[in-house]
């Protein structure tokens, strides 16, 4: 009886263990059915997307970089394949015995080195970096012959930027470089889209119509979806998208001109802007001294970054956009505009110039110290009274100037579509007080604004500004806003004009704008840039300038013998011609170079000679130019000139 209850005890202990068995292996195959239904239904398309992946690799296409022109055609920026030697850091154990023994193979200058280090220093050490570029044909087969020794250094085939004309018109075109950390974790923020569409890229425009024009010049990357061994080299090629290359950008600056001039300033610094008022196209935009983009491609060696940058002519400065300055008595005009509109004067007011004025007992003195007697509207512009604006500003007073004057740009963004555009200053007494801490700093002085009235004083404008200004006068008070592109030109052919040719009318009285184009035109037949202009064939109209680099005491005489170079007088020219029908308004600073018809009107001269008669100064007259010579012959016929334009290729 005991033993019969001992074997239905212990069946009844093995029947339970095998339910307990049963039920976890049903759990068991529960879980692994719930897991697999979990991946096979709910991430099927999530886990496909990954095997695919572990089997296939997407490398992106950069598309090559859009050409840049100029308005004749002329290629200022293009493109160049070569070879390049590149590391990436992070499968390279010892970089600096890596590179030694690649510098058995190839050469590699210590300049190589320091780009490299500094490249090093702004990336991702995953990224590939050159250490050597434009590598000959020799050079790859040494390398490829012992590639096996070198794991993570590759020789890749890239398309370099090249900048066939050097260093002119270096500021309006710009540079590219390679993106760096700041420019990536900007790129972070940009839509998903245009992220996914700069996957692959390795520079980005810096400067200029390279920088302003981006998205353009960049074109659209294309892709290639490969099947790829364990090991992760590609083994056959499923689908592949052909790259956009990036659009063909036309400026409306002509190339000739604008190597022109910069010759024409020779080693001098200065600045130049050229506009056809009619549309606000830019035909020249020079900025002297200037630099070579292609030192900024591939990253710009130590020694070269230390010589522009520690430079005092401050080379990598764009004068003519970022440069402001005082416009001196090139401001003139528009004063002499302002007080016909505000009804302060009329054309035939008569104004006593004894050869100073008198606020208190503070002593303005006229330009020369000389007297000129009785002075209206038009004389006080041809021989520049300075006591005739002098008590013009007062009576006008800041509001008023101010409020006139914006309009005309100063002071203001042009809009011109170039990047980086300074706003200068045009004061009143609100920026006076936004300007200065302590309360008897942000009084506004009556004599402020006297000296206001002549140009100088607080105004500070740039180049671009004050030919912008001299374009709407010249076109009789309409306003085009200044671009520096014609138009975008896809490969497919199609093509978008840039900018709106719409004017704003300032509305002003047309008798009192030509009373103001007359009299400047009277600054060339009888005033103070006559001689410049003896001769010409053509009807012109300009003011000239001489603008204070620094503060000469009222009791102090300015004798630039006795200064630095550098703290001289700038010389300025404003100007437009044919004066029956504007086709160029322009505005010329040469630096710390003294009177404006000395210096610069004659650069003027030779702007208008070669637009509207086709003469291209010779040598002889380039360097009479930069000597302040305006009497010499006008030079050749533009079309018997052929200047020597560097080949196309790559260098």
């Amino acid at each position: 009886m005991i033993e019969l209850q001992d074997v239905e005890s212990q069946l009844h202990r093995f029947r339970l263990r095998v339910w307990v068995a049963a039920a976890v292996v049903l759990l068991g195959f529960g879980l692994l059915a719930a897991r697999m239904v979990y991946l096979q239904i709910q991430r099927h398309d999530e886990l496909r997307a990954q095997a695919e992946t572990n089997r296939t690799a997407v490398l992106p296409i950069v598309p090559p970089r859009g050409l840049i022109l100029d308005r004749n055609g002329v290629v200022l920026a293009n493109n160049y394949s070569a070879y390049t030697l590149e590391i990436t850091p992070s499968r390279v154990a010892d970089l600096d015995a890596t590179i030694a023994e690649l510098g058995q193979l190839v050469e590699i200058q210590p300049r190589d080195i320091r780009r490299f280090k500094k490249l090093l220093e702004e990336s991702k050490r995953f990224d590939s970096l050159p250490i050597r570029t434009r590598l000959t044909d020799d050079e790859v087969a040494r390398f490829g012959a012992q590639r096996y020794r070198f794991p993570g250094v590759d020789v890749q085939a890239r398309l370099f930027r090249h900048y066939p004309l050097g260093d002119t018109a270096s500021h309006v075109i710009g540079y590219i470089g390679r993106i760096n950390m700041r420019e990536k974790e900007q790129m972070e923020d940009w839509p998903e889209e245009e992220q996914a569409n700069y996957r692959g890229t390795e520079h980005i425009g810096k400067l200029g119509v390279e920088q302003s024009y981006e998205q353009q010049l960049h074109g659209k990357t294309g892709f290639e979806r490969v099947e790829t061994s364990a090991g992760g080299r590609a083994v056959r090629l499923l689908a592949h998208t052909n790259p956009t290359p990036g659009d063909t950008v036309v400026l409306s600056i002509d190339i000739k001109l604008q190597k022109m001039v910069e010759d024409l300033f020779g080693q001098r610094r200065g600045a130049l802007v050229a506009i056809n008022p009619k549309n606000g196209e830019v035909l020249a935009f020079v900025s002297k001294p200037t630099f070579d983009p292609n030192l900024f491609v591939e990253g710009i060696d130590v020694e070269n970054w230390r010589a522009l940058n520690e430079s005092l002519d401050k080379p990598l400065l764009n004068r003519a956009l970022r440069g402001t300055y005082p416009p001196g008595s090139t401001y003139k005009p528009f004063m002499g505009l302002a007080g016909l509109e505000l009804g302060i004067r009329r054309a035939g007011t008569i104004v006593n110039d004894p050869g100073y004025w008198l606020l208190g007992k503070h002593r303005f003195r006229s330009h020369g110290a000389h007297a000129l007697g009785g002075v209206d509207l038009h004389r006080s512009i041809v021989k520049s009274s300075n006591v005739y604006y002098y008590t013009l500003a007062n009576e006008m007073g800041v509001e008023a100037m101010h409020d006139f004057m914006l309009p005309l740009g100063f002071g203001q963004i042009t809009g011109i579509d170039l990047k980086g555009e300074v706003r200068g200053l045009l004061p009143n007494q609100a920026w006076k007080r936004r300007a200065y801490k302590r309360p008897e700093q942000q009084r506004w002085i009556a004599g402020e604004t006297v000296s206001l009235g002549i140009g100088q004083g607080y105004n500070n404008f740039t180049m671009l500004q004050l030919a912008h200004a001299t374009a709407t006068l010249a076109n009789r008070g309409i306003k085009h806003r200044p671009r520096i592109t014609l138009a975008t030109q896809a490969r497919a052919g199609a093509t978008s004009t840039a900018g709106d040719h719409t004017g704003v009318d300032l509305g002003y009285k047309p008798a009192h704008i030509q009373a103001v184009l007359n009299a400047m035109e009277g600054v060339t037949t009888e005033g103070t840039s006559t001689k410049v202009f003896a001769g010409a064939p053509y009807r012109s109209g300009g003011k000239t300038g001489t603008a204070q680099a620094v503060t000469i005491g009222q009791k102090d005489r300015y004798d630039a013998r006795r200064l630095e170079e550098h703290k001289r007088d700038h010389a300025l020219y404003i100007a437009f011609a044919p004066a029956e029908d504007p086709a160029v308004a322009l505005a010329v600073i040469v630096e710390n170079a003294g009177f404006g018809a000395g210096s610069a009107a004659p650069i003027a001269r030779r702007v208008f000679d070669y637009l509207l008669l086709g003469h291209y100064p010779s040598e002889e007259d380039i360097r009479a130019t930069q000597q302040g010579h305006s009497s010499r012959p006008i030079g050749t016929p533009r079309q018997a000139i052929d200047v020597a334009w560097p080949p196309l290729s790559a260098p």
